[in-house]
């Protein structure tokens, strides 16, 4: 079979340079025919080799129902199953195929830019300090910091706490509004277990927090980090350039 330079070249002497078939035929050793097919071809020749079968096309119903059931099922779970149906091929195959159907079933997020008013959200978190923190007498502790960060001009504020009741946490979020100076109109939590009620609906004790200075709140869904993306970068900051090389004397000094 010519290749696409042959073909072009062969078409070139002809229909340019006024080669005649016969002598293009003599001077490449093509038989005539095959250089008749050249010149009459207005379009490249293509070589489509014949799609070999895989061993995973008696599985692709299954794995279509396993992907329909749950999008975010792994795929070495989805090996386990089919393998024993009897697939007998390599979970690189079965990795490729999953990551090439699964957007089907489960269709990538899209994101658009978020802009802010003044005082309209400040977004909530919890921090954990990779090290335990010092509370005297040579004794440590496992800390939690609760950080904030205003959505619109990105001012933030983080308190020292000892657990995530709702009783610290509420604590925390009041230190942390009195270090900004003001209210926003929304504190926006993740489904933190003792502030989130179920149901996108706050506990009775966020809620009498929120209640009594008179702010609204709003629970992100469930495993969705990116809802909260300006105090998620803050905390991203502490982790990679506040808190390593950094010793804390005390909890106070934390």
């Amino acid at each position: 079979m010519l290749d696409v330079e042959k073909w072009a070249e062969l078409r070139r002497r002809h229909l340019v340079d006024g080669v005649s078939l016969k002598r293009l035929a003599k001077e490449t050793g093509l038989s005539r025919n095959t250089v008749i097919r050249a010149i009459r071809a207005d379009i490249p020749p293509t070589y489509n080799r014949p799609k070999r079968p895989s061993k995973l096309d008696p599985f692709r119903k299954q794995i279509n129902a396993l992907l329909k059931d749950d999008p975010k099922i792994p795929s070495q779970v989805i090996g386990d199953r089919i393998t024993q149906a009897g697939y007998t091929g390599k979970q690189t195959i079965l990795d490729d195929l999953v990551r090439e159907m699964r957007p089907v079933f489960a269709p990538p997020r899209t994101f658009q830019r978020t802009v802010y008013t003044p005082g309209e959200i400040c977004q909530f978190d919890i921090w954990r300090p990779g090290k335990e923190i010092p509370v005297g007498h040579a004794q440590t502790r496992p800390g939690y910091v609760v950080v904030c960060c205003l959505g619109y001009s990105r001012a933030g504020a983080g308190a020292l706490v000892f657990s995530k009741t709702a009783a610290d946490l509420n604590w925390g979020m009041a230190r942390c509004l009195r270090q900004l100076g003001a209210l926003p109109k929304t504190l926006v939590w993740d489904r933190e277990g003792s502030l989130h009620g179920g149901g996108g609906k706050p506990s009775f004790e966020f809620a009498s927090f929120c209640g009594s200075i008179g702010v609204g709140w709003h629970f992100c869904e469930a495993a969705d980090p990116q809802a909260k993306g300006a105090v998620e970068r803050l905390q991203g900051y502490i982790e990679t350039s506040l808190e390593p090389a950094r010793v804390f004397a005390n909890h106070l000094d934390c």
